[in-house]
Parts: C-alpha cells; sequence; structure tokens
C-alpha cells in the first residue's frame, strides 16, 4: 500500500478548474493579465434613489407631501421603470420598480396615485414615489409580480 496522498477530482477534471494557473496551456502560451483599471473590484452606484438606497430625510420628505393623480404613461418591468402623466398636466414623472406599492405590475393606462420626491444630485427632476394603483386599465392583461396573469 501506498501512503502518498491521492490527488483531488479538482486537479484531475479539465472542466472544472480551481484557477486560470491549473489550465493545462501550450508551453508557447502564457495567460493574458487583465488591464489595470482603477475601477475593478467596484460597484458603480446607480444614480436613481430606489427605495433601499433613499436617504431617510429624503422619505420622510416624500411621505409629508401632498398625493397626486396620473395616468401610467409607460412602464417596462425587465427595466424597472416607467413614467406616469400627472392629471393636472406637467412634464412626466419618472417611477422605478421599488416604489411600486400593491400587487399588480403598471401597465400603460392605468390610474395612479403617488407622491414625489426630487432626483439626487441636482434635484432638478421629480421621481414618483408611493404609487399605488387605483384603477387598473381596462381591456388590458395585468400580471402580478409572482407572474400570475389576469385579464380586466
Amino acid at each position: 500500500m501506498s501512503s502518498e496522498p491521492t490527488s483531488s477530482a479538482s486537479e484531475q477534471s479539465p472542466t472544472s478548474p480551481v484557477s486560470p494557473r491549473s489550465l493545462h496551456l501550450p508551453e508557447n502560451r502564457r495567460t493574458r493579465d487583465r488591464s489595470p483599471s482603477p475601477m475593478r473590484g467596484y460597484l458603480i452606484p446607480s444614480p436613481l434613489p430606489t427605495r433601499r438606497t433613499r436617504t431617510f430625510s429624503a422619505t420622510v420628505r416624500a411621505s409629508e407631501g401632498p398625493v397626486y393623480k396620473g395616468v401610467c404613461k409607460c412602464f417596462c418591468r425587465s427595466k424597472g421603470h416607467g413614467f406616469i402623466t400627472p392629471a393636472d398636466g406637467g412634464p412626466d414623472i419618472f417611477v422605478h420598480i421599488s416604489d411600486i406599492e400593491g400587487e399588480y405590475v403598471l401597465v400603460a393606462g392605468d390610474e395612479v396615485t403617488y407622491k414625489m420626491c426630487s432626483i439626487p444630485p441636482k434635484n432638478e427632476k421629480l421621481q414618483a414615489v408611493d404609487v399605488v394603483i387605483t384603477h387598473l386599465a381596462p381591456g388590458t392583461k395585468h400580471e402580478t409580480w409572482s407572474g400570475h396573469v389576469i385579464s380586466s
């Protein structure tokens, strides 16, 4: 019997290398070094404040503000945002997926109520928060967050 340790399965399997150095490359090839980017390993923060990243003071200001009414102009679930057209006119207001209350995904034509919060860093544009669907758009299919589809 041999007292030598046996090699592990990961060293024997060419399909699951532990590191690039464990690959068996030809002698004349060397591994390519990655570019020395100063941002490597850092996540670039989103410029849009979601419910998770909004400051407490901005949340309080928004919750104390008036409730507005509007109609969903468009919403893309895969992108996670859309726009609301205010009932009293004015420019469209951005809405993020994290600010929608209730069980349904917004669809164009849905009547909603919302509060407004400014978007940093310049605080020039507005974002809808605490968005609640008050009337589903008639004749459209609505999807719940869990994926069930209903017709209204």
